[in-house]
């Protein structure tokens, strides 16, 4: 539990929102990116007001926390949107979460490579337990 961040969940906890889908052939980097867009995306169509990633991916929490240059051009624009995205919270916080760690994560994302059709499943799934409108 995190005590600056209130009312935080493990990150095994129940998901009020998922993003789990396919994102063709791209870089470990390009795609971790991508992938922290969608979410941020989400948490935004949802209405959070604050958001708490924890990142398997240390380069993306260093860059996001301004300690590192995003140097490679491919990440850039992707880099762009997300911290676009995350002036829009009120509150935000990175922190890195080994995948191993992260079991829910590692298992959408599986999901996502494995059976594209279940993980779009699945985000209908979560989204209807949760109240929560599907996109228009």
């Amino acid at each position: 539990m995190d005590a600056s961040l209130p009312g935080h969940e493990a990150p095994d906890a129940p998901p009020i929102a998922v993003v789990s889908r396919g994102l063709g052939v791209r870089t470990n980097n390009v795609a971790e990116y991508a992938g922290l867009v969608l979410a941020l995306r989400e948490a935004h169509r949802i209405g959070a007001r604050e958001v708490d990633l924890r990142l398997d991916s240390l380069l993306i929490v260093n860059q996001l926390n301004g300690r590192w240059r995003v140097k490679d051009a491919k990440l850039q624009g992707l880099f762009a949107e997300a911290t676009e995205h995350l002036r829009g919270f009120r509150r935000w916080r990175a922190a890195h979460e080994p995948r191993a760690r992260n079991h829910a994560a590692d298992a959408l994302a599986n999901l996502a490579l494995d059976d594209p059709e279940g993980a779009a499943r699945l985000e209908r799934v979560v989204r209807e337990r949760s109240g929560i409108a599907d996109p228009a």
